[in-house]
């Protein structure tokens, strides 16, 4: 298993509302500067959280090889799948209940006028109190540092959530005004069907995880 394989899993993080505010900035009176903040907090929080993961289970995975080695058996593999497979299950179901809330905040009204510093406030905030993103940063990091890769190969993931964070303010960049078509497509397929593309990247990183058990078991 490389790095690779938790990149789809970027589009777990940004489906749904974040998405949606990501349009929404890239349609203000700052376009740049507000989605570049935006950017910023994203990509800030995602590389906390993935690397605070990836420390606990290396921490936690080294505690439990000691006590293997003392014990003449060292296993931990196995322990760590289990642990990010009911991450995933306990993602999936967190998804599924919350098929039923995408749709447009109230809140996301006052977006016309956000500046740079509190566009970052509000990712941040975004990703922090959604459990599906703490879920999956939990498992990414958790994944990764059960394969033994370094913490450097979690960049890729961060880089990818923070490029489809992206979309709607290149799409402004690229196409001009011609952008508001593409962008209302964006914001209404993010509304009602992002759950579902998530659903099956999940059950993908799941049944990799799977197979990962039973070659060590």
């Amino acid at each position: 298993m490389s790095f690779l394989t938790v990149l789809p899993l970027a589009v777990v993080m940004v489906a749904g509302t974040k998405v949606v505010v990501a349009v929404f900035l890239a349609s203000s009176d700052r376009p740049r500067a507000a989605s570049l903040g935006f950017l910023l907090g994203g990509g800030l929080v995602v590389a906390a959280g993935v690397s605070a993961s990836w420390l606990l289970t290396r921490l936690v995975g080294g505690v439990a090889a000691d006590a293997g080695a003392v014990a003449g058996r060292v296993d931990r593999g196995p322990a760590i799948d289990l642990v990010v497979l009911v991450l995933l299950l306990i993602l999936a179901v967190v998804v599924w209940l919350r098929r039923h809330r995408a749709g447009q905040p109230r809140w996301l009204g006052d977006l016309g006028h956000v500046g740079p510093a509190r566009a970052a406030r509000l990712c941040a905030l975004l990703f922090v109190v959604t459990p599906s993103d703490d879920l999956t940063m939990a498992a990414v990091g958790a994944s990764v540092a059960r394969h033994d890769l370094p913490w450097w190969d979690l960049l890729p993931f961060v880089l990818v959530t923070v490029v489809l964070l992206a979309l709607p303010l290149l799409a402004v960049l690229l196409l001009g005004r011609r952008a508001t078509r593409l962008l209302t497509r964006m914001r209404t397929w993010a509304e009602g069907h992002s759950w579902v593309v998530d659903e099956v990247l999940i059950g993908f990183f799941a049944l990799l995880t799977v197979v990962d058990l039973v070659r060590s078991g």
